[in-house]
C-alpha cells in the first residue's frame, strides 16, 4: 500500500532503509552488548535456511510424486496432511499446495512483506523479501523466472500466488524425467528450495 506522507523526523527514519541493513545494525548492537554470538547465529540461520526447512518440504514433495493418494490429499488439504507429518507451527498454520504441470507453472510471492512457510521451507531467502522480487514477479513473472534460469514454453501459463498472514503456499514441482523407480529419500534429494517457491525446477537425477 502506498504512503503519501513523509515523516523524516520519525525515529524510524534514522534506521537504514534496507531490511538487511537494519538486521545487520541490530546484530552489531547485540554482539557489542555480548547478547549474541555471531558464529552461533550464522549456524542457526544456515541450518534453517538450507538444511532443516527445505528438507521438510522436499520430503512432502517426494511423497506426492510417489503416492497418488497422498498427492490428492495434499492438494485437497495441505494443512492437515503436512501436520500429520509433523510439519506445523508458526508460519505454517494454513497451507495450500499447488502443482506445476505442462499447462501451468506456479510461483509464490508475498507482496506485502515476506510471509513464507517456515516449517516446510525454513527461513526465506533474502531475494524473496526484496522489494524488487515482490514487485516484479507480479508484473513480469516470465522475465523474473528467466533470470532464475527457468525458461518455460510459451504455451505454459504462469500463475502467481500471493502469500498472506492467512495462507501460505507450497509449489509441487514437476517430477523430473528419469526419476522412475527412485525411492522417496532419493527423490527428496532432487527437490530444491527454489523449486518449491516456483523460481526453480527440480534437479535431474
Amino acid at each position: 500500500m502506498p504512503h503519501d506522507h513523509s515523516d523524516h523526523d520519525h525515529p524510524h527514519a534514522l534506521l537504514p532503509p534496507e531490511p538487511a541493513l537494519r538486521v545487520k545494525a541490530l546484530e552489531t548492537l547485540l554482539t557489542a552488548k555480548g547478547l549474541i554470538d555471531p558464529a552461533a547465529l550464522d549456524e542457526i540461520i544456515d541450518t534453517y535456511e538450507n538444511r532443516i526447512g527445505p528438507r521438510n518440504g522436499a520430503e512432502v514433495v517426494a511423497r506426492a510424486w510417489s503416492d497418488p493418494d497422498f498427492r490428492t490429499a495434499l492438494l485437497e488439504d495441505a494443512t492437515a496432511v503436512v501436520a500429520e507429518m509433523g510439519f506445523f507451527g508458526r508460519q505454517g498454520e494454513h497451507m495450500v499446495a499447488v502443482e506445476n504441470t505442462d499447462e501451468v507453472h506456479n510461483i509464490v510471492v508475498c507482496t506485502l512483506c515476506s510471509c513464507y512457510p517456515w516449517p516446510l521451507l525454513g527461513i526465506p531467502p533474502g531475494w524473496y523479501k526484496s522489494d524488487a522480487y515482490r514487485a516484479r514477479v507480479v508484473r513480469e513473472p516470465r522475465k523474473v523466472l528467466a533470470e532464475f534460469g527457468v525458461d518455460l514454453p510459451e504455451e505454459t501459463a504462469v500463475r502467481v500466488w500471493d502469500s498472506t498472514a492467512e495462507v501460505r503456499y507450497l509449489v509441487i514441482p514437476q517430477r523430473p524425467a528419469g526419476s522412475d523407480g527412485m525411492d522417496v529419500a532419493a527423490l527428496a534429494d532432487l527437490v530444491t528450495r527454489d523449486s518449491m517457491i516456483g523460481t526453480g525446477l527440480a534437479k535431474a537425477p
